[in-house]
């Protein structure tokens, strides 16, 4: 009997697998799992995979046609890539972190079957998406690719700064469109990582003025998680041990957010300025 944790006979697609980031950590650990595994990304994967594509998302057609190269049955897809804002473009940062994402997933659902899963990666920097819910609500409805493009290119000043923008607008998506994942066995979930030490890190601590601002927000735990400590919980969801848990949002924080929301910690700051440059 396989165990529920195991992904021996799986078939895999890590979008922003490669380089030193979470999803690079997910491909390790799928690896070790036995996972069938195919990543898209502009940098190598860090073990051997079954297929590597180097994609920018940011065209949607070459997403497209590295999802028809793989081809098949598709068990579960991990959607990893994202920008952390500044030095790039608050157009490019929302269409990596949140118009890939769900474009990738229409791509894959008509190859997965029930059973399925999907996990992107969100940030705590979009803890507040309760109170911006009516604001992002046109940007989820978008249809596709090209219509959540025309919506960033006609409210600039709605994604000022990008990044915590995108990752309220995810979190909402992968609540919303859970539920029509279901009704074909597909479960979609996403993670909300604190402060983690991965390749873009050092754009964070530029954007905040400093490594001290940056780790107010991870003092649940008091310390920074790895990569590992992120790929590990994306793992799990999109794993059958993870199999009536669908349209979350886990905090993979060390219970800074937790802290924050019963009061146990305060902090002396704005994070909205993060948001704003």
């Amino acid at each position: 009997m396989a165990l529920p944790f195991s992904y021996e006979g799986k078939r895999v697609v890590v979008s922003g697998g490669g380089g030193a980031g979470m999803g690079a950590a997910a491909v390790e650990g799928l690896a070790e799992l036995g996972a069938e595994i195919h990543v898209l990304d502009l940098k190598d994967a860090p073990v051997k995979v079954a297929s590597h594509q180097a994609v920018d998302l940011r065209d949607p057609e070459a997403t497209a046609a590295a999802i028809e190269k793989i081809g098949g049955r598709i068990d579960a897809l991990f959607n990893a890539a994202g920008l952390p804002g500044a030095p790039f473009s608050d157009l490019d940062t929302m269409l990596v972190n949140f118009a890939a994402p769900r474009h990738l997933t229409s791509l894959v659902v008509p190859h997965m079957t029930s059973g399925g899963a999907i996990c992107s990666i969100s940030s705590t920097a979009g803890s507040a998406y309760l109170l911006n819910m009516e604001k992002w609500m046109p940007l989820v409805d978008t249809p596709d690719f090209a219509a959540a493009k025309a919506w960033f290119e006609a409210h600039p000043e709605e994604i000022l700064g990008a990044y915590t923008q995108s990752k309220e607008a995810l979190i909402i998506w992968t609540m919303k469109a859970a539920m029509d994942l279901a009704a074909r066995g597909i479960r979609l979930n996403c993670i909300s990582p604190g402060p983690t030490d991965t390749p873009m890190m050092p754009a964070f601590e530029e954007m905040a003025g400093g490594s001290q601002v940056i780790d107010l927000f991870a003092q649940g735990l008091g310390r920074r998680s790895t990569p590992a400590e992120q790929g590990w919980p994306m793992i799990f969801l999109n794993s059958d041990a993870a199999s009536y848990i669908s349209g979350e949002n886990l905090n993979t924080d060390g219970g800074t957010v937790s802290a924050m929301t019963t009061g146990r910690l305060v902090l002396d700051f704005d994070p909205e300025s993060l948001a704003n440059g």
